[in-house]
């Protein structure tokens, strides 16, 4: 077994190779996202590619429940399948070794040991990872950032999700919490942010962030804000970010105004995470993401122009994630299945 206070997910991704056995011929790896809303299940082969996915909705906060419905969806999956290992990605903070969720936002794990709990439910290994740190794995390996060692991962939603896969690892930090992108403090004494700092990236560059600055405007009785006030059959406290990326997409001049001021802050966060990680590519994910370039274009600009030593240095791509709200549950699924193997090669 791996010692204390190592990473198995680090060392995980390390132990990662090529085979050119047939994917179809092997057994299958299980990955489980879960989500504030959903909990969803799916067989990945070793190309990435889903083969069955089940769904349930998260039974409230409830911790046990939870549990039982991850026990449910693997042993429905497993009579239709040969199931090899099992990856649960959950949003949260897990220790080290990845035996415990030491605080999740949706579910009422503190200190849990999830690891052993499951484990002990299922009768087989269980790898329990970081949900943007598994969506960030999925696209290194089989989506936007595949061919590049140093990535990373920026999820656009409520907040900004997080995570890096330097030299063909994801990088956790000393203590587990590296990845908290989002609350770098990028204005300071700016807008409460529920971490409860002021000011946090994630209050300038997010889904959320899109839909209050909507809901600001239209607040205000601007004639700018129209088409935001029709959308919302004239409620501005219908107005969320969703929407004003809709209205973007269709052409609407305000909305896209507010997508590329989004945008604006974007890059110049990224610019920050560039001088301090210099990566070869950001992807970006989450809802915001459907905006593409009218959000990434301005993001681009704001980078270049932010960018410590611009016009001397290369630039890293920046591009729009390709695997969707699948990333989370392929990259738990093909963490579990290297885990697994790399503890099959110990014994």
């Amino acid at each position: 077994m791996i010692p204390p206070q190592t990473d198995p997910t680090a060392t995980a991704i390390a132990t990662a190779t090529a085979t050119s056995t047939s994917a179809e011929q092997r057994p299958l790896a299980l990955g489980i996202d879960i989500g504030g809303t959903k909990v969803a299940a799916g067989l990945v082969d070793g190309r990435g590619v889903i083969i069955e996915e089940l769904r349930r909705a998260t039974p409230g906060r409830d911790a046990r429940a939870v549990e039982e419905v991850i026990v449910e969806l693997v042993t429905e999956l497993g009579t239709r399948h040969s199931i090899e290992s099992v990856g649960i990605g959950a949003a949260g903070w897990m220790d080290l070794d990845g035996a415990k969720v030491v605080f999740s936002p949706h579910l009422a794990w503190r200190d849990e040991p999830l690891r052993d709990t499951l484990e002990g439910m299922l009768g087989r290994p269980v790898l329990v990872t970081n949900d943007a740190d598994a969506a960030a794995w999925a696209e290194s390996r089989f989506g936007a950032g595949r061919g590049h060692s140093r990535m990373i991962m920026l999820t656009l939603g409520t907040g900004i999700g997080g995570a890096l896969v330097l030299d063909g690892k994801v990088e956790r930090g000393a203590f587990g919490m590296a990845g908290e992108f989002g609350h770098q403090i990028i204005m300071p004494g700016g807008h409460r942010c529920e971490c409860g700092n002021r000011g946090c990236w994630e209050q300038y560059a997010s889904g959320n962030a899109l839909g209050r600055e909507g809901r600001e405007l239209a607040g205000k009785q601007s004639p700018m804000a129209a088409g935001l006030l029709a959308a919302a059959h004239g409620r501005s406290k219908n107005i969320t970010g969703t929407v004003v990326t809709e209205l973007a997409l269709q052409g609407e001049a305000t909305a896209q105004e507010l997508v590329a001021e989004v945008g604006d802050w974007l890059g110049l966060g990224m610019a920050n995470l560039a001088a301090a990680l210099d990566p070869a590519i950001f992807v970006i994910g989450g809802g915001l993401s459907a905006a593409g370039d009218l959000l990434l274009d301005p993001a681009r600009r704001a980078y270049s122009r932010n960018l410590t030593g611009r016009g001397y240095r290369q630039e890293a791509a920046i591009t729009v994630a390709q695997l969707g709200a699948a990333a989370g549950l392929i990259g738990a699924a093909d963490l579990s299945r290297v885990r697994r193997r790399q503890l099959d090669a110990e014994s």
